[in-house]
């Protein structure tokens, strides 16, 4: 057993050490083992997978990160890897993969990340080391159930469809109304595609069907996983394609799965994601908000309707009448309440929904029973309970108001969504209980050392990071000669970003059972890119663009003539920014929501004078290397907004305990945030530009601004605007 502790947010943690990855054999019975020529070294494969690579060669990041993994394998570490743009971490974290005896999982946050895997690098690689390991490895993509065509949900779609689709509440579609015949109609004709596509796909997986359908026609054909009946009481559970992916992967050298799964394996005591002993979590940055997500529940008026729907023919009309009346209740509560965080328990109306839901749901689940091995209808059956049975679990949970929770009123812009949602305050005891037991895990990512240092994902991630240890005596002493704010080294204007005078502590780079490694990047920043903050703007004060931010972007686009990215912390920036732009400049400006964002990219790479201004989404889903994104535009710091429910009530948890909620939180936030942003510009080792931040505070903030700025790549960094104007001057002359 590992040691109980008690982490800085009040959870008692187990941190258990990984079992030795590769079985029982002790490290030098491996390296025996290797010697004989049994199974290659990692290094060696990767060796391999770089040589075949026209022009290959090896990155000494690369290789440090795969000897890294080798090692915590064999010594029962975890690891945390911090690896920049142009690392090949993809490489660096497969190849030594291949000498763990599988399967080997590795969860990403994006899609992106995951096509990547799948469709290029896992093939590449299994070409290439096929002659070294003396066979082809194999390699699996695993996802939710729901990602999976249902052969049950299928064969009951035409008597569903008019339940479920032909009179959906309003709110469950877009600009809501009564659906017309003519949709229905449509959706029809999706449903009999899919059944023909049923007849000739091996896998049932939406993602190969194309072209697609929508969410509507694919929610028909398709099982969330806590309404599966089971393969062994389905009547299609022989021929079930959720089940033949999980048989697949419990066959394959590497399992490709995403955070989200990964999360709700976690939750579900790890059922679903086959037994291994070695994760890797790519996008590491993002797991702790996606098993937040996966923890998270709500009450809809929507879904109580058409649950009550669905289960009619299973209860008596009194029971099915009581859960209406608990949607109507629960609909009238919300319409009453504000939107936002509920900080001092649930308001009167609120609190009798769900007391009515929970009633309602309770004589429901009593009413429907068990299911039997003789039952008609098994599926329709489970669907009902496990919708009820999920009601009843989020109505008893917010009755609870538990301290470890967080309730909030969430309702959009057009009030077509009105939603009483509640998920966990902390998820880092969630982390340290079921993410590390058993298992040896590295955590890879460009942004994982915030502030130079990694004791703060650590945390995040349910690690025990130990205080950081005072500052050596010289350090001290440089500290003070230097002075608050002031860089070690300077000349006029210009600095490398993260210059800046040491911290009170030293960094922590290990705790108990796990250590850390930056393997740092191969590109030059600060030859390749310049990191500008306008220090002489007033600090932001209102939303949308200031006047002064408007006139500084006009100055530095104009400069360059376009081949601009804007990263804006609110649409309404965004759009002023716009519109200001199209007004004094002939420029194409793009911006986001006026066309599908994947054609907006499009076009901003091939349109070598347009700009491209967006907000939160764009700040990690861009990649265009090349001439095309030269100057990189954050109007503000991206710190969480005082709306956002989980974020301040954790603020305030921190601010109850003593300590800053600003620093503990919406700092880190707002680190991996302007990390990720910044990281827009530098994606190829040919790539010059500029980082223009339009908010002074990254200059002039004592507090955090030196924090911030240590989170980010080494760039040369200035304050003065005739240097960034000059720079981009000199771009624009460059053919």
């Amino acid at each position: 057993m590992g040691a109980a502790r008690v982490g800085g947010d009040g959870y008692r943690r187990t941190v258990t050490p990984p079992r030795t990855a590769t079985g029982s054999a002790t490290p030098s019975a491996r390296a025996k083992a290797r010697r004989r020529g049994a199974r290659p070294s990692g290094t060696e494969l990767l060796a391999a997978a770089v040589g075949a690579v026209p022009g290959g060669a090896e990155r000494p990041g690369q290789l440090q990160m795969t000897t890294a993994i080798e090692e915590c394998v064999a010594g029962g570490e975890h690891l945390l890897v911090q690896a920049g743009t142009g690392t090949g971490k993809s490489l660096a974290y497969l190849a030594p993969a291949l000498t763990v005896d599988g399967p080997v999982v590795v969860s990403t946050a994006t899609l992106a990340l995951q096509s990547q895997l799948v469709d290029h690098d896992l093939p590449r690689l299994a070409d290439a080391v096929e002659p070294v390991l003396g066979r082809r490895p194999t390699f699996a993509v695993l996802k939710g159930r729901h990602h999976y065509l249902c052969l049950a949900r299928l064969d009951n779609s035409t008597e569903e469809e008019p339940e479920d689709t032909l009179f959906d509440a309003p709110a469950a579609r877009p600009g809501g109304g009564t659906k017309w015949l003519g949709e229905a109609g449509r959706l029809g004709k999706q449903i009999e595609r899919l059944r023909d596509w049923a007849e000739k796909t091996a896998t049932g997986d939406r993602d190969e069907l194309d072209p697609g359908v929508d969410d509507q026609a694919w929610r028909l054909v398709s099982m969330p996983a806590r309404e599966c009946v089971g393969a062994s009481r389905c009547p299609f559970g022989q021929e079930c394609f959720a089940e033949a992916s999980r048989a697949r992967a419990r066959e394959a050298d590497i399992v490709v799965t995403n955070h989200s799964l990964l999360a709700v394996d976690m939750l579900a005591d790890r059922h679903i994601v086959p037994p291994h002993k070695l994760l890797i979590v790519d996008e590491a940055h993002e797991l702790a908000d996606r098993v937040s997500s996966a923890a998270q529940a709500e009450l809809v008026p929507e879904l109580i309707d058409r649950t009550t729907r669905r289960a009619r023919t299973l209860l008596r009309p009194e029971t099915a009448e009581a859960l209406t009346a608990a949607g109507d209740a629960l609909a009238v509560g919300l319409a009453e309440a504000p939107a936002g965080r509920i900080t001092a328990g649930l308001p009167t109306p609120l609190r009798e929904a769900c007391t009515l839901l929970d009633a309602a749901t309770r004589s429901a689940l009593d009413a429907i029973g068990d299911i039997k091995s003789d039952d008609p209808d098994p599926v329709r059956k489970q669907q009902a309970k496990a919708a009820l049975d999920e009601l009843s679990t989020t109505a008893q949970r917010l009755l609870e108001e538990g301290d470890h929770d967080v309730a909030w009123v969430e309702k959009n812009d057009s009030g077509s969504r009105r939603a009483l949602v509640v998920a966990p305050l902390s998820v880092a005891g969630t982390l340290a209980t079921h993410l590390y037991d058993e298992r040896t895990v590295v955590a890879t990512s460009a942004t994982l050392a915030l502030g130079g240092r990694f004791d703060t994902v650590a945390r995040a991630l349910g690690l025990d990071a130990p205080p950081p240890a005072p500052p050596s005596p010289a350090s001290a002493a440089l500290a003070a000669r230097t002075g608050p704010g002031r860089p070690v080294a300077e000349t006029p204007g210009r600095r490398l970003a993260g210059d800046v005078p040491p911290s009170a502590v030293v960094p922590a780079t290990e705790g108990p059972g796990w250590r850390s490694l930056d393997v740092g990047s191969p590109f030059d920043y600060a030859r390749q890119g310049i990191l500008y903050v306008a220090a002489h703007l007033p600090r932001p004060s209102v939303s949308g663009l200031p006047e002064a931010a408007g006139e500084e972007l006009l100055g530095l686009v104009g400069a360059l003539g376009g081949r601009t990215l804007g990263l804006f912390s609110s649409r309404r920036a965004a759009q002023q920014a716009a519109e200001l732009l199209r007004a004094r400049t002939d420029l194409p400006v793009l911006l986001q929501g006026e066309e599908a964002l994947p054609l907006l990219v499009r076009r901003f790479r091939e349109e070598r004078a347009s700009c491209l201004f967006g907000v939160m989404s764009l700040w990690q889903g861009v990649d265009v290397p090349g001439d095309a994104c030269q100057l990189v535009v954050i109007d503000r710091l991206p710190f969480p907004r005082p709306d956002e429910p989980l974020a301040a009530a954790r603020a305030a948890a921190v601010d109850a305990g003593g300590g800053s909620g600003f620093a503990a939180v919406s700092v880190p936030i707002a680190a991996v945030r302007l990390a990720q942003g910044v990281g827009r510009l530098i994606r190829a080792t040919g790539d010059k530009g500029v980082v223009a931040v339009l908010d002074s505070r990254l200059e002039t903030a004592r507090g955090y601004g030196p924090f911030l700025r240590r989170s980010l790549p080494p760039f040369w960094y200035t304050t003065r605007p005739e240097v960034a104007r000059g720079a981009l001057e000199r771009l624009a002359g460059t053919p």
